[in-house]
């Protein structure tokens, strides 16, 4: 049982998408995965509830409150290997609750400053619930929405800055990709997309199996 948060403070950094995206490429592979939507804007069930009228997938999805986050967790972690939260896009007491009961934080970044900004107050966050909880939290920097054909001068920027400072990132980022964004609009997976109507669907499901292996990777080394 692994429980993976998707956290940054600031809105439109790619955060839902990257939530999905793990999540039904855990469930493509075989895995049982949950989805704990945590943001009253309800990007996640939306997701599910176009997955009911498409293809459906065994990624099971709930919500939450700040009242009622950790019960969740808990519920959800006995039912599914991968529980995958995604709480608002604020340092609400939700997503500082979700960080404490994590295996593993993923924090989202555009190559922006404003993201940046945000990526900050999210390790922030996750530094004081590993003080609080007396146990370090595994977490990474997952860049997003990143230009397949190069690196632009922004990434490098903020990838210096980040390494400088000693804060872990991920290897694979999320590319922008067509499929990402359809994911979200016609639910189901990736593979359920028509690659006759989507461009470059197969470096899409390339881009989201890296990364999930990567989760699964990072996950067993931060095992006890």
């Amino acid at each position: 049982m692994a429980i993976i948060t998707l956290a940054n403070p600031k809105g439109g950094s790619g955060k839902t998408t990257a939530a999905v995206v793990l999540a039904t490429t855990l469930a493509s592979n075989g895995g049982n995965v949950s989805i704990i939507d945590g943001d009253p804007e309800g990007w996640a069930s939306q997701w599910e509830q176009a997955s009911q009228a498409s293809a459906p997938l065994p990624v099971r999805t709930t919500t939450a409150t700040e009242d009622t986050i950790l019960d969740v967790i808990d519920a959800e972690a006995q039912r599914s290997a991968f529980v995958v939260v995604d709480p608002e896009g604020s340092a609400s007491l939700l997503a500082a609750q979700a960080i404490a009961a994590s295996d593993l934080v993923l924090i989202p970044s555009q190559a922006s400053s404003l993201d940046a900004k945000g990526a900050v107050k999210a390790l922030r966050l996750v530094a004081n619930q590993a003080r609080v909880i007396c146990r370090p939290i595994a977490h990474r920097v997952l860049f997003t929405r990143t230009s397949a054909a190069i690196q632009t001068r922004a990434m490098r920027a903020i990838r210096a800055q980040l390494d400088a400072a000693g804060v872990p990132m991920m290897r694979t980022a999320l590319v922008e990709r067509a499929a990402f964004r359809d994911l979200l609009d016609y639910g189901g997976a990736l593979g359920d997309l028509d690659p006759r109507e989507v461009a470059n669907l197969d470096k899409a499901i390339a881009n989201a199996r890296a990364f999930a292996a990567e989760v699964i990777e990072i996950l067993k080394e931060s095992k006890p």
